[in-house]
């Protein structure tokens, strides 16, 4: 749908991480309303509706992924059953009323505690600053299989985390550089490195707001099921702790987070 250039320049003035769901609201009601060309206007009527019916789409809980279900061309490790029932563990959870139960007055979205997918370290729907971020994860081994020194591996990494030992014949993982995005597993041509464990990465207690804060993320790759059960843990401390709308990230101290991460973390990078 055509834009006029004042409504382009009103849109942008929207923070980039929602200016996508912002720019398919309007056209989606401007095309409701049998327009074609989305003017000043139709961002306007949009903004007061979405503004005034704020409290009736507000649901306790944010889930999102980056592309969705074989969507990511990046993909290390997908989750999409893990993504189904982390959602209907939201919904068993029933946020909402908690909220309204400890918040007086009116919620809005950055009340909801939010969960987010990427499935590559490229991390599309930013989980470094939401309440629990999963990363998709492989971690890279070196085999018995012999190298062809091809270096194609080194040239798969964007990190610079590979090398090759020419007098040794095997490449060399850098493992404070590697994001255990796959990509070098995927490039080697013989073998001779393979991926060793595929799960997520889970980062906890990130948020944007007047005080923003980078989540922290447990020192190892977990499974599907380990990582369901870190976010019932996490709902749970959250209901225990938060008051007054206070994000995950503001009740998240260093011992909730080592407790969390003595419990899951068995198996270290």
């Amino acid at each position: 749908m055509k834009w006029t250039e004042k409504a382009d320049e009103a849109v942008k003035k929207v923070p980039f991480f929602v200016r996508k769901k912002v720019r398919e609201r309007v056209e989606k009601e401007a095309s409701e309303a049998g327009k074609n060309i989305v003017t000043i206007a139709e961002v306007k009527a949009t903004q007061k509706r979405y503004l005034s019916g704020m409290a009736s789409e507000i649901k306790g809980y944010q889930l999102d992924t980056c592309f969705g279900s074989g969507g990511c061309p990046n993909r290390a490790y997908g989750g999409d059953e893990l993504f189904k029932r982390i959602e209907a563990l939201l919904k068993e959870e029933n946020l909402l009323s908690f909220l309204k139960k400890n918040f007086k007055g009116d919620l809005k979205f950055h009340h909801e505690f939010r969960i987010t997918f990427s499935d590559c370290p490229n991390a599309c729907s930013q989980p470094q600053i939401k309440d629990i971020g999963i990363i998709g994860a492989v971690l890279p081994v070196i085999t018995d299989e012999k190298c062809s020194l091809c270096e194609a591996c080194v040239s798969s990494c964007a990190e610079r985390a590979l090398s090759i030992d020419k007098a040794k014949e095997v490449p060399v993982i850098n493992s404070e550089l590697c994001l255990k995005c796959g990509k070098c597993v995927t490039a080697c041509p013989t073998g001779t490195i393979a991926s060793g464990k595929n799960g997520f990465r889970v980062l906890l207690g990130g948020k944007l707001g007047r005080h923003p804060r980078l989540a922290r993320e447990l020192g190892c790759i977990l499974s599907d099921d380990e990582v369901f059960e870190i976010i019932k843990a996490c709902i749970s401390l959250y209901k225990k702790k938060s008051t007054v709308g206070k994000r995950f990230a503001e009740i998240l101290n260093d011992e909730d987070f080592k407790g969390i991460e003595g419990r899951f973390s068995r198996l270290p990078f």
